[in-house]
C-alpha cells in the first residue's frame, strides 16, 4: 500500500519521467534526420508525443527502480551523410538533451529559492512552493542520472556508439565482440546497488548532481 507521502511522489516523477524520456528520443530521431537519416522520422519518432516514445517496462522501472528506458529510435547510419559525425551527434543528442532538462530546473531552483518566499504567506502557497522545489529537484536529479547512465560505454547505451567512433582497427573490433555482455553489465550493476551497500550508478550520477546543484542551482549539497 502505497501511504500519501508515496503517491505525492509518484505523481510529482510521473511527469518529469515522461518529459525526460520523451525529448531524449525525440531528439535522437530529430538530430538523425539532420544528419540525414529519415527512418525514425517515417515511422512518425520525431515527435514530442510520448506515446510514440514509451516502453511500458522501461518506465515502470524508471518509476519504481534505479534505471529505466524507452523504446529505442530505430537509426540507420548508411543514410548519414557523414557516417562518423552523424552517430556521435545522433547518439550524443539525447543524453545532452538530459543534461540541458537538469540545467533548467536547477534554474528553476534558484529562482523558487531566491524568489518563491512571496509564495509561502499562506498554507496553500507553502505547499504550492514545496511541491514546485521538490519536482525541480527531482527533475535535476532524474535528468542527471538518465544522462549519467545512458553515457555509460556499455552496449546498447547511447555511450557505446559514441566510444565506437573514437575507436579504430583492432581496439573497435574488440570492443564489439564485447557487445553482447552489455545487458549483462546493466543487471549486474542494477543487482549490486540493491545487494549491497554500494550503487555504482549512485556512485557515478552523485558528483555531477552536486556540480548542477551548486553551480547551476545555487544550493551546496556539501
Amino acid at each position: 500500500m502505497f501511504d500519501n507521502n508515496n503517491v505525492v511522489d509518484l505523481l510529482i516523477r510521473v511527469p518529469i519521467i515522461l518529459l525526460a524520456l520523451t525529448v531524449h528520443e525525440f531528439c535522437h530521431a530529430y538530430f538523425a534526420l539532420r544528419m540525414g537519416d529519415p527512418t525514425a522520422y517515417r515511422l512518425g519518432r520525431c515527435t514530442l508525443d510520448p506515446l510514440k516514445h514509451l516502453d511500458p517496462l522501461g518506465t515502470i522501472c524508471l518509476l519504481f527502480a534505479p534505471i529505466g528506458w524507452a523504446k529505442p529510435v530505430p537509426v540507420n547510419p548508411m543514410n548519414f551523410r557523414d557516417y562518423r559525425k552523424g552517430q556521435l551527434v545522433t547518439s550524443a543528442a539525447g543524453p545532452l538533451s538530459n543534461v540541458v532538462q537538469a540545467i533548467v530546473f536547477a534554474l528553476l531552483i534558484r529562482v523558487l529559492s531566491t524568489w518563491g518566499v512571496s509564495l509561502t504567506g499562506t498554507e496553500q502557497g507553502a505547499k504550492l512552493w514545496s511541491v514546485l522545489l521538490q519536482m525541480c529537484w527531482m527533475g535535476v536529479m532524474i535528468n542527471i542520472g538518465l544522462a549519467v547512465f545512458n553515457l555509460l560505454p556499455i552496449f546498447p547505451l547511447d555511450g557505446f556508439h559514441i566510444s565506437l567512433q573514437f575507436m579504430r582497427g583492432e581496439s573497435q573490433r574488440r570492443f564489439l565482440e564485447m557487445a553482447h555482455m552489455g545487458p549483462f553489465m546493466i543487471l549486474g550493476l542494477v543487482l549490486i546497488g540493491n545487494l549491497t551497500d554500494f550503487s555504482p550508478l549512485s556512485y557515478l550520477v552523485m558528483p555531477p548532481f552536486k556540480f548542477v546543484m551548486q553551480y547551476v542551482a545555487g544550493i551546496d549539497l556539501g
